[in-house]
C-alpha cells in the first residue's frame, strides 16, 4: 500500500458526516406505517424468530432477520421496531466505509468526498430505511474491510484487526450470500502480496506486506476459518425452533437446500433487471408508490445519476492508475470487479437493482479517489463543483426516494422520471 499523501486524519469530519447521514435515515423512518416491498417477507420471519416457533424464509441465512427481530423486541412490533436496525446498520456502513477508505488511502479529500458521495448517492439511504437484509450485510462487509485496512496500516495490532475482519465477514455471509464473492478477496490479496514480498518463503515468513508479524498460515485462520465459524454461529437460533428446527449434524446439508431454494425462484418479475442496467442506472426498482398515511408517497431505488455514470469513468481511471502503481486505486478497481463479476455469472435467475448495493459502494470509492486526483492536480473548483452537483441532484430527488408527500396525485412521480425506463 502506498505511503500516505495526507497525514491529517479527518476523524471529526467523519463523525459530522455520519451524524448528518444518521439524521437523514431517521427522518420519516416510520413512514409508511404499513410494511412495504420485501418487508412483507422478513417481518413475519422475525416475528416467528421472536416466538422461537417456526423457521420461515429459509432461502436466506439468519443474521439479518435476527437483527430485525432484535429491533422489534426493543421498540415493539411497529414501524420503528421494524426499521431501527436498518437505520443503525446503514449508519455503521457509512462510518465503516469512509474509515476504510481513509486507512486504505490516507487521503483526506478522498475520504470526505466519499462520505458526501455515499450520503447523496440515494441507494444507501433508501436501504437504511427499510426492514430488509441488505443493510446488515453492507454493514458487516464495510466493517470487515475497515478492519482489514487498519491491520495493514497498524501491523502492531494486525492480529486483532484481522480477527475482527474475519468475524465481520462471516456475519456478512450469515446475512446474505451476496457477500461471498467479496469474502474471498482479503485472503487472496494477503496471499498475493505476501508472495511478492517474501518470495519462496511466503508460507511461513512473518516479514513484509501486507501485515508484518502475521504468517500466511495465521492469516488463513483469521480470514478463512474464523469467517466460516462466525457464519455457522449466525444459525445458532435455528437449533431451538419448536417447529422443524435445524438438526445437529444437518448444517452442511441445509446449505445445499438453501441454494436450491434460491435458484427455484424463476417466475418473471416486472422489476427484474440485469447487471448492465444497474451499471448504467438504466432501470430502477419501485419499493413504494401508493396513497398511504394521508398522501401519495413513493420510494424508487435508483442511484444518483451523476455519480453512477461518473463512477464508471472513475473506475476505469482507478484501474489505469492501479496498474501504474497506485495501490489504493488498484484495490478499489479489483474489489469492484469481484463485486459486479459475481452478478455477471450468477445462476440466480431473478435479479434486482438492490443487488448492486455493494458494488455501488465500491464504485463511489473509486469516484472519490478520482476526485482526489483532480483536487491534487487542479483545478480544485472542478471536484468541488462535482460534489455540489451531486448534492443538488440528491436534493431534487429526495421527495421520491424518502416517502415524502407528493403533490399532484398519482401522476406526481413523472416529475422525477428523467428516463422512461425508471417508470
Amino acid at each position: 500500500m502506498q505511503q500516505p499523501t495526507q497525514s491529517r486524519d479527518p476523524f471529526v469530519w467523519c463523525i459530522a458526516l455520519t451524524a448528518v447521514f444518521f439524521a437523514f435515515t431517521m427522518h420519516r423512518l416510520a413512514i409508511p406505517t404499513a410494511p412495504y416491498f420485501d418487508e412483507i417477507h422478513y417481518l413475519p420471519a422475525a416475528r416467528e424468530m421472536l416466538a422461537m416457533h417456526k423457521w420461515v424464509n429459509r432461502e436466506h441465512p439468519m443474521f439479518g432477520k435476527e437483527m430485525i427481530a432484535l429491533g422489534m423486541w426493543a421498540l415493539g412490533d411497529n414501524p420503528w421496531g421494524w426499521r431501527i436496525g436498518s437505520a443503525l446498520a446503514g449508519t455503521l456502513t457509512f462510518w465503516a466505509s469512509i474509515r476504510a477508505l481513509w486507512f486504505a488511502s490516507q487521503r483526506r479529500f478522498a475520504t470526505l468526498s466519499y462520505g458526501i458521495l455515499l450520503a447523496s448517492g440515494f441507494m444507501l439511504l433508501i436501504q437504511s430505511q427499510i426492514a430488509m437484509l441488505d443493510a446488515y450485510m453492507l454493514a458487516a462487509l464495510a466493517v470487515s474491510f475497515w478492519m482489514l485496512a487498519k491491520a495493514v496500516r497498524r501491523p502492531e495490532h494486525g492480529r486483532r484487526y484481522l480477527a475482527a475482519s474475519g468475524i465481520a465477514m462471516g456475519v456478512a455471509m450469515g446475512t446474505k450470500w451476496n457477500a461471498v464473492p467479496l469474502a474471498i478477496v482479503p485472503g487472496l490479496a494477503f496471499l498475493i502480496v505476501r508472495a511478492r514480498a517474501a518470495g519462496w518463503r511466503f508460507v511461513w515468513s512473518k516479514r513484509g506486506a501486507p501485515v508484518p508479524g502475521v504468517t500466511l498460515l495465521e492469516a488463513a485462520l483469521w480470514l478463512g476459518v474464523v469467517p466460516l465459524l462466525a457464519y455457522w454461529a449466525t444459525f445458532f437460533p435455528a437449533y431451538f425452533f419448536s417447529v422443524n428446527p435445524l438438526q445437529l449434524g444437518g448444517f452442511l446439508d441445509y446449505q445445499s437446500k438453501m441454494l436450491a431454494l434460491q435458484e427455484s425462484v424463476i417466475k418473471p418479475h416486472q422489476y427484474s433487471t440485469r447487471w448492465w442496467q444497474w451499471v448504467l442506472d438504466q432501470r430502477g426498482l419501485w419499493y413504494l408508490y401508493r396513497d398511504i398515511d394521508g398522501a401519495q408517497r413513493g420510494v424508487v431505488m435508483i442511484g444518483n445519476p451523476l455519480a453512477m455514470i461518473a463512477g464508471i469513468v472513475a473506475w476505469t481511471w482507478c484501474l489505469w492508475a492501479g496498474i501504474r502503481g497506485q495501490k489504493d486505486a488498484l484495490a478499489v478497481a479489483v474489489l469492484y470487479i469481484f463485486a459486479i463479476g459475481f452478478w455477471i455469472i450468477a445462476p440466480k435467475p431473478i435479479q434486482f437493482f438492490y443487488h448492486y448495493l455493494a458494488p455501488s459502494l465500491i464504485l463511489f470509492a473509486a469516484l472519490a479517489l478520482a476526485l482526489d486526483a483532480l483536487w491534487r492536480r487542479g483545478p480544485r473548483w472542478l471536484p468541488l463543483a462535482f460534489l455540489a452537483a451531486a448534492c443538488g441532484i440528491f436534493a431534487w430527488f429526495y421527495p421520491i426516494i424518502s416517502a415524502a408527500p407528493l403533490e399532484g396525485g398519482r401522476p406526481a412521480f413523472l416529475h422525477w422520471m428523467w428516463l422512461d425506463s425508471w417508470k
